[in-house]
C-alpha cells in the first residue's frame, strides 16, 4: 500500500477541526499507514477560499480530490462544513466509513510518477 496525498483545508473559526483531524488519524492507524504525513492548510480568506474551492471546514483532501464532494452551487467561503453520515444524521466531520473507504482505495491505486 502506497501513502495517499492528504491534506486537511480549515479555518480557524472552526470548532470541529480538532476532531476531523483525529478521526484522520485514526482511520490512518487503522489501515497501517500512521506514517502518512497529513499537510493542514488554513483558508485565511473568502478570496483564498474561492480560489481553492473551499466549500468550509474541515474539508479532507485525498490525492487532491475532497473527500465527500460538495454540491456543485454550495457557496464557497470561511464556514464550518456539515456532512451527511450513512445512517442520514448530519455531522461536523465525514462519516468515518466513508474516510476509512477513501483512504484504503487511495492507498491501493498505483503511484502516478510525478
Amino acid at each position: 500500500m502506497r501513502a495517499p496525498d492528504i491534506q486537511l483545508l480549515w479555518w480557524e473559526g472552526c470548532p470541529s477541526t480538532d476532531k476531523a483531524l483525529g478521526e484522520l488519524r485514526g482511520a490512518l492507524a487503522e489501515l497501517g499507514l500512521s506514517d502518512t504525513p497529513i499537510r493542514k492548510h488554513e483558508v485565511r480568506s473568502d478570496e483564498e477560499a474561492d480560489e481553492l474551492g473551499f466549500r468550509g471546514s474541515p474539508t479532507i483532501l485525498i490525492d487532491g480530490s475532497d473527500l465527500v464532494a460538495a454540491e456543485p452551487e454550495a457557496p464557497t467561503g470561511l464556514s464550518c462544513r456539515i456532512y451527511r453520515r450513512r445512517d442520514g444524521r448530519i455531522s461536523p466531520t465525514p462519516d468515518p466509513e466513508d474516510l476509512r473507504s477513501a483512504l484504503r482505495a487511495a492507498a491501493e491505486r498505483p503511484a502516478v510518477a510525478r
